[in-house]
This record gives C-alpha cells, structure tokens and sequence, in this order.
C-alpha cells in the first residue's frame, strides 16, 4: 500500500494542491501550515505518522510552501532514519526556493504557474486529466498568479475570500474536520465553474453552501448549526482536552472563538464537567460554568482575572502560542501544577 503524506500552505492554493490531490489518491493524510517554525512541527508529525501507519511506500508531498536551504538539508537527512520506504517531493512556484530547487533534486520550482496547477499538471500526466479539475486548476492559477485579464479571474477572486474566510473551524484543534470544510467549499464552488455570470452565482450561494455543510438533517442559522458542530466535535474529542483544577474537571480549548454558545452548550451536554475554558493566541483566556464550579475564582487564581461565577476571563501573560494543541495544552498543566503548589 502507497500513502501520501500531504503538507500544503493554508490559503486557496495550498488547499486547492491539496484538494487536486485527493482526486487522485485513495490513501492521504493532509496536513497545513504557514511559513517558518510551522513547517518543521508539521514535518515532524509527518515523519511520526509515517511511522505509525507503517505503509509500504509513503510519499511526502509539499505544496505551496518554500523551504530555506537549511530546512531542506535538514528535512532530507531527517528521512533517512525512517524505516519503510519515503519519496520526498515539493512542487512551488515562490521565487525565493530557487536556491533549494537547484540543489535538491525532488525540489520542483516554476515561477510561472501556481502550486494548484503545478501539482495538477504533475498528477495528470501521471494519471490522467480530470476535465473540471483542471478548470479549478486553471482558475486558482489566475488569481493566485494575477492574470487578471484572464476569463477566470473574477470567479477565482470570490473562490480566494471563500477559503479566506472559511474561520468556522478551528485549524490547531480539528485539522482534519478543518481540511473536510475546504475541500467540500472547493468541490461546491466547481458546480458553478462556467456558468454565466458564474463569480456572481457562486459569490450569492456562499452562505447556502456553509450552511449544507454543517447541516445534520434540520436547518438553522449557520451560527447556530457551527456551533453545534464544534460541539460535537469536542464531544468527540474531548478525553484528550480534558484538564482538572482544584478537583474540578474541565475542558481545554484554543481559539474556539464564540465561547459563551460552545461552552455552554458543552457545558449542558456533558453535566460531567464543571467548567470550559479557551485561551487565544492573544493571550486572553475565557472561562464558563453551568453553576457547578466559580469560575471567576479560578480566572483570579490561573489567569490574574475575574467576573461572574459562570462567565470570567483573564490573561496568562506568559502563555507561549503554539501550533500545535498539546503544546497548548501541555503549558497549561503546567501552569496548574505550579498554581495548586503553592
């Protein structure tokens, strides 16, 4: 068994890499990522993943992203201590891996076109052209590239602020529920390639396509129905986000955003925990309850805060923001621990 191992940026042509990909190979794991320390965290989960899985072959496929040359060199070595079988491949179009691309033989540069119709050109040589795909492929390329002259750079434009502000999931927490939404705003945005007036079409069903997303079989406000399913996920999820204080137990979230509805929504769907409690990357923490625990006492006591029994907040100043949810999470304990010392 072949598996591909997918890293790619975390805009319209990172996802649009991604998307192409999965079109083409049965057995896939994506992961994403902005530029600098990212990369190298996310490499590292590849290379813990490949070992787990244990596939007869692996592939790892970077797209969209332009590695320095010491991250290359390192990356390189680093897949000599893996076990099974790994092919390494980056397909980018950024000008600044040019020193990487003439060094590293798996290291494909081509300034001229955009990942997204890089990586489907490479992939339908190989296996056959895709009609629609390639029309994505094509329509990416024209707004990530700038061709604005071309007939598909408006509808590119309204595909680039779907990906943009697709922010209902939470990329750190949920990853694979996260890449799930982008792909199914891509394929839904397909029905509308090269119909007339298709940017406007497609510009005025955005809601409507969210919304058939996170429906599970009775309509509401897409507020109402992302809420519900962040709560299901952390449902899902929630063993490994669970923290205690003080004999308290509670769950762990970053960056959750709209937490008085999702954390009480938890809250009463799970009577077994007594508080939520989401810090950001800004620092900024923000607790609830549903009677059982004074979450102003533990704002005052964890993050030099306070508020209501139910609904507090604070800041943990020396907080660390991390890509990664264990490290998030791991700080955190920490930070109890030293507080239920003293």
């Amino acid at each position: 068994m072949q598996y591909l191992f997918h890293l790619s940026h975390t805009d319209l042509d990172g996802y649009g890499c991604q998307f192409i990909a999965k079109c083409y190979f049965k057995n896939a794991k994506f992961y994403n990522s902005n530029y600098g320390k990212e990369i190298d965290e996310k490499y590292s989960e590849i290379l813990d993943d490949i070992e787990n899985i244990n596939a007869d072959k692996s592939v790892i496929l970077i797209t969209d992203l332009n590695l320095a040359l010491q991250q290359a060199k390192s990356f390189e070595e680093r897949l000599k201590s893996v076990k099974s079988p790994v092919k390494l491949i980056l397909l980018d179009h950024h000008q600044s891996g040019e020193e990487c691309a003439k060094k590293y033989a798996w290291y494909f540069l081509d300034i001229s076109r955009c990942a997204s119709k890089i990586t489907y050109d490479f992939f339908s040589n190989i296996y056959g052209e895709k009609k629609q795909l390639g029309r994505l492929a094509d329509i990416i390329n024209a707004v990530d590239i700038w061709l604005d002259e071309s007939g598909d750079f408006e509808f590119g434009k309204v595909c680039l602020n779907l990906i943009a502000n697709a922010k209902e999931l939470n990329r750190i927490m949920f990853d694979e529920a996260n890449t799930e939404f982008m792909f199914y705003l891509l394929e839904k945005s397909m029905d509308f390639i090269d119909k007339q007036r298709s940017h406007i079409l497609l510009d005025d069903n955005i809601h409507a396509i969210k919304k058939s997303f996170f429906q599970n079989g009775v309509n509401d406000t897409l507020g109402n129905l992302v809420s519900n399913y962040n709560v299901e996920l952390l449902n899902r999820f929630k063993d490994k986000m669970t923290i205690f204080y003080s004999g308290y137990k509670g769950i762990l979230t970053f960056n959750i955003g709209a937490v008085s509805i999702i954390g009480n929504n938890f809250l009463v769907q799970n009577p077994d925990y007594d508080f939520f409690m989401d810090i950001t990357s800004r620092k900024t923490v923000s607790f609830r309850a549903n009677g059982k625990a004074d979450v102003s006492k533990i704002a005052h006591e964890l993050a030099n805060g306070g508020g209501h029994q139910n609904a507090s907040g604070g800041a943990i100043t020396l907080f660390r923001d991390s890509f990664m949810y264990e490290n998030v999470k791991n700080q955190i304990i920490e930070l109890i621990k030293s507080r239920e010392e003293l």
